[in-house]
Protein backbone atom coordinates (compact mmCIF):
# COMPACT_ATOMS: atom_id res chain seq x y z
CA UNK A 1 0.00 0.00 0.00
CA UNK A 2 2.73 2.30 1.01
CA UNK A 3 4.19 1.92 -2.62
CA UNK A 4 1.34 2.83 -4.27
CA UNK A 5 0.88 5.72 -2.50
CA UNK A 6 4.35 6.88 -2.99
CA UNK A 7 3.85 6.31 -7.14
CA UNK A 8 0.40 8.19 -6.99
CA UNK A 9 2.43 10.96 -5.28
CA UNK A 10 5.11 11.15 -7.71
CA UNK A 11 2.76 10.37 -10.16
CA UNK A 12 0.86 13.80 -9.07
CA UNK A 13 3.94 15.64 -8.93
CA UNK A 14 5.42 14.97 -12.12
CA UNK A 15 2.21 15.23 -14.30
CA UNK A 16 1.03 18.53 -12.33
CA UNK A 17 2.56 20.32 -9.62
CA UNK A 18 6.03 20.29 -11.43
CA UNK A 19 4.78 22.01 -14.88
CA UNK A 20 2.79 24.62 -12.43
CA UNK A 21 5.68 25.43 -10.37
CA UNK A 22 7.97 25.50 -13.59
CA UNK A 23 5.45 28.05 -15.08
CA UNK A 24 4.93 30.07 -12.39
CA UNK A 25 8.66 31.08 -12.32
CA UNK A 26 8.50 31.88 -15.41
CA UNK A 27 5.20 33.72 -15.19
CA UNK A 28 6.98 35.86 -12.66
CA UNK A 29 10.05 37.06 -14.37
CA UNK A 30 7.53 38.95 -17.13
CA UNK A 31 8.22 42.44 -17.18
CA UNK A 32 4.73 43.42 -18.80
CA UNK A 33 1.96 42.05 -16.70
CA UNK A 34 -0.66 44.92 -15.65
CA UNK A 35 -0.28 45.39 -11.76
CA UNK A 36 -4.25 46.02 -11.23
CA UNK A 37 -7.43 45.81 -12.72
CA UNK A 38 -7.87 49.71 -13.17
CA UNK A 39 -4.65 50.41 -15.00
CA UNK A 40 -5.03 46.77 -17.13
CA UNK A 41 -5.57 46.79 -21.14
CA UNK A 42 -8.86 46.11 -22.26
CA UNK A 43 -8.71 47.42 -25.84
CA UNK A 44 -9.55 45.59 -28.95
CA UNK A 45 -6.84 43.60 -30.06
CA UNK A 46 -7.60 44.15 -33.70
CA UNK A 47 -8.18 40.61 -34.46
CA UNK A 48 -11.73 40.30 -35.90
CA UNK A 49 -13.04 43.48 -38.84
CA UNK A 50 -15.01 46.29 -37.89
CA UNK A 51 -18.49 44.12 -38.30
CA UNK A 52 -19.96 46.18 -41.08
CA UNK A 53 -16.87 45.29 -42.73
CA UNK A 54 -17.54 41.34 -42.80
CA UNK A 55 -21.00 40.76 -44.15
CA UNK A 56 -20.53 36.85 -43.31
CA UNK A 57 -22.41 35.32 -40.34
CA UNK A 58 -19.27 34.70 -37.68
CA UNK A 59 -18.69 33.03 -34.85
CA UNK A 60 -15.93 32.87 -32.41
CA UNK A 61 -14.24 31.58 -28.99
CA UNK A 62 -11.46 33.44 -27.68
CA UNK A 63 -9.39 32.52 -24.61
CA UNK A 64 -6.81 34.78 -23.19
CA UNK A 65 -4.91 34.49 -19.94
CA UNK A 66 -6.23 35.83 -16.89
CA UNK A 67 -4.55 38.69 -14.79
CA UNK A 68 -1.89 39.08 -12.37
CA UNK A 69 -1.33 35.63 -10.58
CA UNK A 70 -4.34 33.80 -11.58
CA UNK A 71 -2.77 33.94 -15.17
CA UNK A 72 -0.04 31.46 -14.02
CA UNK A 73 -2.92 28.87 -14.00
CA UNK A 74 -5.97 29.93 -15.92
CA UNK A 75 -7.45 31.88 -19.10
CA UNK A 76 -11.02 33.39 -19.74
CA UNK A 77 -12.86 32.12 -22.38
CA UNK A 78 -15.81 34.12 -24.36
CA UNK A 79 -18.03 33.90 -27.21
CA UNK A 80 -18.62 36.11 -29.80
CA UNK A 81 -21.49 35.96 -32.77
CA UNK A 82 -22.79 37.88 -35.25
CA UNK A 83 -25.22 37.23 -37.78
CA UNK A 84 -25.09 38.14 -41.79
CA UNK A 85 -25.41 41.51 -42.15
CA UNK A 86 -25.50 42.79 -39.10
CA UNK A 87 -23.67 45.78 -37.96
CA UNK A 88 -22.22 44.95 -34.35
CA UNK A 89 -21.05 41.51 -33.17
CA UNK A 90 -22.66 40.40 -29.81
CA UNK A 91 -20.05 39.01 -27.01
CA UNK A 92 -20.52 36.92 -24.19
CA UNK A 93 -18.88 36.66 -21.07
CA UNK A 94 -19.40 35.41 -17.70
CA UNK A 95 -17.77 37.03 -14.67
CA UNK A 96 -17.32 36.91 -10.94
CA UNK A 97 -19.00 40.43 -10.34
CA UNK A 98 -22.69 41.44 -9.77
CA UNK A 99 -25.28 40.00 -13.16
CA UNK A 100 -22.57 37.35 -13.81
CA UNK A 101 -23.40 36.84 -17.61
CA UNK A 102 -22.39 39.83 -19.69
CA UNK A 103 -23.36 41.37 -23.18
CA UNK A 104 -21.29 42.99 -24.94
CA UNK A 105 -18.95 44.65 -21.99
CA UNK A 106 -15.91 44.60 -23.83
CA UNK A 107 -14.87 44.74 -27.24
CA UNK A 108 -15.66 41.46 -29.07
CA UNK A 109 -11.31 40.59 -29.44
CA UNK A 110 -10.14 42.78 -26.93
CA UNK A 111 -7.41 42.24 -24.58
CA UNK A 112 -7.85 40.70 -21.37
CA UNK A 113 -6.46 42.24 -18.44
CA UNK A 114 -3.68 42.97 -21.05
CA UNK A 115 -3.34 39.49 -22.72
CA UNK A 116 -4.03 38.80 -26.27
CA UNK A 117 -6.61 36.91 -27.10
CA UNK A 118 -6.15 33.45 -28.74
CA UNK A 119 -8.54 32.04 -31.28
CA UNK A 120 -10.35 28.71 -30.02
CA UNK A 121 -12.89 28.61 -32.53
CA UNK A 122 -13.53 30.20 -35.95
CA UNK A 123 -16.98 29.33 -38.18
CA UNK A 124 -18.15 31.75 -40.93
CA UNK A 125 -20.82 32.15 -43.68
CA UNK A 126 -24.07 29.32 -43.54
CA UNK A 127 -23.01 27.11 -41.15
CA UNK A 128 -22.31 29.89 -38.60
CA UNK A 129 -26.12 31.41 -39.34
CA UNK A 130 -27.34 28.40 -38.82
CA UNK A 131 -26.03 28.06 -35.13
CA UNK A 132 -26.38 31.18 -33.53
CA UNK A 133 -29.63 30.50 -32.79
CA UNK A 134 -29.11 27.63 -30.78
CA UNK A 135 -26.18 29.69 -29.29
CA UNK A 136 -28.07 32.23 -27.97
CA UNK A 137 -30.56 30.09 -26.99
CA UNK A 138 -28.28 28.48 -24.92
CA UNK A 139 -26.85 31.55 -23.29
CA UNK A 140 -30.41 32.78 -22.16
CA UNK A 141 -31.34 29.14 -20.69
CA UNK A 142 -27.32 28.70 -18.93
CA UNK A 143 -27.99 27.57 -15.09
CA UNK A 144 -25.98 29.99 -13.23
CA UNK A 145 -26.83 33.08 -14.44
CA UNK A 146 -27.88 34.65 -11.46
CA UNK A 147 -26.23 37.04 -8.31
CA UNK A 148 -23.86 34.87 -6.75
CA UNK A 149 -23.62 32.15 -9.37
CA UNK A 150 -19.84 32.02 -10.05
CA UNK A 151 -16.53 30.27 -8.34
CA UNK A 152 -13.42 30.86 -9.38
CA UNK A 153 -12.52 27.48 -8.52
CA UNK A 154 -13.58 24.50 -9.51
CA UNK A 155 -16.63 26.34 -10.95
CA UNK A 156 -19.20 27.52 -12.64
CA UNK A 157 -16.88 30.41 -14.17
CA UNK A 158 -16.38 31.94 -17.20
CA UNK A 159 -14.83 28.48 -18.39
CA UNK A 160 -17.86 26.66 -17.18
CA UNK A 161 -19.86 29.23 -19.05
CA UNK A 162 -18.20 27.99 -22.63
CA UNK A 163 -17.66 24.68 -22.26
CA UNK A 164 -21.06 24.56 -21.40
CA UNK A 165 -22.81 26.27 -24.71
CA UNK A 166 -20.25 24.22 -26.61
CA UNK A 167 -21.55 20.85 -24.95
CA UNK A 168 -25.41 22.83 -26.08
CA UNK A 169 -24.81 23.61 -29.18
CA UNK A 170 -24.00 20.56 -32.23
CA UNK A 171 -21.86 21.93 -34.17
CA UNK A 172 -19.40 23.78 -31.97
CA UNK A 173 -16.42 20.69 -32.33
CA UNK A 174 -14.06 22.26 -30.25
CA UNK A 175 -11.60 22.03 -27.02
CA UNK A 176 -11.26 24.85 -24.70
CA UNK A 177 -7.72 25.08 -23.78
CA UNK A 178 -6.24 22.85 -20.90
CA UNK A 179 -5.94 25.89 -18.97
CA UNK A 180 -9.24 27.03 -19.25
CA UNK A 181 -9.90 26.24 -15.38
CA UNK A 182 -13.50 25.39 -14.66
CA UNK A 183 -14.37 23.98 -17.77
CA UNK A 184 -14.57 20.29 -16.27
CA UNK A 185 -17.28 21.77 -13.40
CA UNK A 186 -19.96 19.59 -12.76
CA UNK A 187 -22.61 19.44 -9.99
CA UNK A 188 -21.53 16.65 -7.86
CA UNK A 189 -24.31 14.14 -8.89
CA UNK A 190 -23.31 14.54 -12.26
CA UNK A 191 -20.82 12.04 -12.50
CA UNK A 192 -20.62 10.74 -15.97
CA UNK A 193 -21.69 12.34 -19.02
CA UNK A 194 -20.58 12.78 -22.88
CA UNK A 195 -17.84 15.81 -23.36
CA UNK A 196 -18.37 19.28 -24.88
CA UNK A 197 -17.90 18.24 -28.10
CA UNK A 198 -19.43 15.12 -28.15
CA UNK A 199 -16.82 12.70 -29.09
CA UNK A 200 -16.48 11.22 -25.92
CA UNK A 201 -17.06 10.80 -22.66
CA UNK A 202 -15.87 12.47 -19.05
CA UNK A 203 -16.40 11.32 -15.48
CA UNK A 204 -15.99 14.74 -13.30
CA UNK A 205 -15.89 14.46 -9.52
CA UNK A 206 -17.31 18.20 -9.03
CA UNK A 207 -14.47 19.60 -10.97
CA UNK A 208 -11.96 18.46 -8.14
CA UNK A 209 -11.15 14.92 -10.24
CA UNK A 210 -11.96 13.35 -13.48
CA UNK A 211 -10.80 11.78 -16.90
CA UNK A 212 -11.77 13.17 -20.07
CA UNK A 213 -11.55 10.68 -23.58
CA UNK A 214 -12.47 12.43 -26.72
CA UNK A 215 -11.29 12.72 -30.51
CA UNK A 216 -11.42 16.45 -29.95
CA UNK A 217 -9.97 16.58 -26.59
CA UNK A 218 -8.17 13.64 -25.89
CA UNK A 219 -7.32 12.34 -22.81
CA UNK A 220 -7.06 14.25 -20.18
CA UNK A 221 -6.68 14.26 -16.38
CA UNK A 222 -8.06 16.73 -13.93
CA UNK A 223 -6.44 17.53 -10.44
CA UNK A 224 -7.73 19.86 -8.70
CA UNK A 225 -8.42 21.80 -11.43
CA UNK A 226 -4.97 21.62 -12.88
CA UNK A 227 -5.06 19.49 -16.04
CA UNK A 228 -2.88 17.20 -17.78
CA UNK A 229 -2.94 15.00 -21.12
CA UNK A 230 -2.53 14.51 -24.67
CA UNK A 231 -3.84 15.52 -27.67
CA UNK A 232 -4.04 12.96 -30.59
CA UNK A 233 -5.76 13.84 -33.48
CA UNK A 234 -3.26 17.41 -33.47
CA UNK A 235 -0.40 15.59 -31.74
CA UNK A 236 0.68 17.78 -28.26
CA UNK A 237 0.89 17.95 -24.82
CA UNK A 238 -1.06 19.33 -22.18
CA UNK A 239 0.51 20.64 -19.05
CA UNK A 240 -1.05 22.74 -16.01
CA UNK A 241 0.14 26.32 -16.49
CA UNK A 242 1.36 25.97 -19.94
CA UNK A 243 -1.41 24.85 -21.43
CA UNK A 244 -0.76 23.33 -25.01
CA UNK A 245 2.52 22.42 -26.05
CA UNK A 246 2.76 20.79 -29.96
CA UNK A 247 1.14 20.88 -33.00
CA UNK A 248 -1.02 24.32 -33.47
CA UNK A 249 -4.93 23.28 -33.61
CA UNK A 250 -7.03 24.70 -36.66
CA UNK A 251 -9.59 27.49 -36.00
CA UNK A 252 -12.32 25.32 -37.40
CA UNK A 253 -14.60 22.58 -36.19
Amino acid sequence: MTTVVVRVLLAILILFILPLVTHALWWATRGDLAPDWSRADWSSAKILPAAREHRPALIRIYAARTGRWKGIVAHHSWIVVKEEGASRYSRFDKVGWGSPIRTDAWAADARWFGNDPQLVLAIDGPEAERLIPDIRKAVAAYPYSRFGDYRVWPGPNSNTFVAHIVGKVPGLHTALPPTALGKDFHPLGDLVGITPSRTGFQIQLGGYLGLTVGWVEGVELNFLGLVTGIDLRHPAFKLPGWGRIGLPLPAGP
